[in-house]
């Protein structure tokens, strides 16, 4: 009998099929208990994205490659915020550091101990898809008492930063599905040991970026006030619950990524059991890259897309990831957190509103004018 499904959405969400028959493919595996899909789902390769799945087998592609990806939040302090300045200051996050090469760089001070899994390829890069760097000003407060413990009033700059494990956690489910495809980890104690410092890696690396950031600045780098993984697996209640972009939300600080032209939102997370303790971790795809780079180039110019409704610049030197990643691609973020609000799971505490985005180096305009 397959397990349960729980879909924590209203009528006026925007939810695929696809991705509810994920869910119910998902539900029929052997050792499934409970799905809990949050308002962000999306079909993903293989299994849903936005879903918390509590099973008595541990299912590597239920937590699929990105393992240790997640959103930390950096507060940053500067002495003015000008974006057109800022937008130019950041550094090439796609560029890694290395010990040896890079010795003498500042961001280093934010490592403590060896790299996990000692693995260097692609230290300290933001990655392509949905990843990002964002330095961001603080919204009203809507939960006094949770900003107050966060240390965070109105006005305040932060550093959102969204990477995970890179290359590391996909060489992890390679090795696996290499040899097992998507059926079970035949060993979970060495599968968990090799997930667990990809954790640890993709927590580190967002370290990295925001430090590689606030140096670049003018600023001197800060601990985050909130810090979640949302591809994971722990085990639970005598069960693996898996991840795949669900955020934690058992008494966690959650931010809720919106897209590069809306706020992002910080929440309380209270999720309970129905919901496999978990929350939303962002507004959600509504398009396939596909659909969203045809449409996006029928809508908008590269400039339009640069420059966002809410007046925050994007950083990206590559027009194909700017169509695919524009705000008319996602799911309204206003939506998932009433959703969110509407079942009990997460209380708002403020939002966080783009000033600079940044998503790959930039080309100078003398490079741009030169192609055409």
């Amino acid at each position: 009998m397959p397990a349960s499904v729980s879909v924590f959405s209203s009528p006026g969400s925007w939810i695929e099929s696809a991705a509810l028959d994920q869910c119910r493919q998902v539900a029929a595996l052997d050792g499934m208990a409970h799905v809990a899909a949050m308002p962000d789902l999306h079909p993903g390769k293989g299994a849903p994205i936005g879903a918390a799945m509590a099973s008595t087998v541990l299912y590597p592609f239920l937590v699929g490659s990105d393992i240790g990806c997640g959103i930390a939040v950096f507060p940053i302090t500067l002495r003015r915020a000008v974006p057109e300045r800022l937008a130019t200051r950041f550094p090439d996050l796609d560029r890694a550091l290395h010990p040896e090469r890079d010795a003498d760089d500042p961001a280093w001070s934010v490592l403590t101990g060896d790299v996990p899994a000692g693995h260097l390829d692609g230290l300290g890069t933001v990655g392509r898809g949905n990843h990002f760097v964002e330095l961001a000003r603080v919204g009203p407060i809507e939960a006094p008492e949770h900003a107050t413990r966060l240390g965070l009033t109105t006005g305040d700059l932060v550093l959102v930063v969204h990477s995970g494990s890179r290359g590391l956690g996909e060489r992890i489910l390679r090795d696996h599905t290499e040899t097992h495809g998507a059926g079970p980890a035949p060993d979970p104690d060495a599968y968990l040991a090799r997930h667990d410092a990809a954790v640890r890696w993709g927590a580190l690396n967002r370290r990295l970026l925001a430090a590689r950031v606030a140096y670049a600045l003018g600023a001197e780098p800060t601990e985050p006030v909130v810090d979640q993984c949302h591809n994971l697996v722990e085990i639970r209640d005598g069960h693996y619950l898996h991840r795949k972009g669900a955020a934690p939300g058992d008494g966690r600080d959650v931010l809720v990524a919106g897209t590069r032209g809306t706020p992002s939102y910080l929440v309380a997370a209270h999720a309970g059991a129905a919901a496999n303790h978990s929350v939303a971790h962002g507004a959600g795809r509504k398009m396939s890259r596909a659909d969203a780079l045809r449409r996006g180039k029928a809508k908008h110019t590269v400039e339009e897309l640069r420059r966002t409704p809410v007046g925050s610049l994007v950083v990206c030197g590559d027009r194909q990831l700017l169509f695919e990643e524009a705000p008319t691609a996602y799911k309204r973020i206003e939506q998932v957190i009433g959703d969110l609000v509407a079942h009990d799971l997460a209380t708002p505490v403020t939002t966080t509103v783009p000033l600079v985005t940044y998503k790959t180096p930039d080309v100078a305009p003398a490079r741009r004018r030169g192609r055409r």
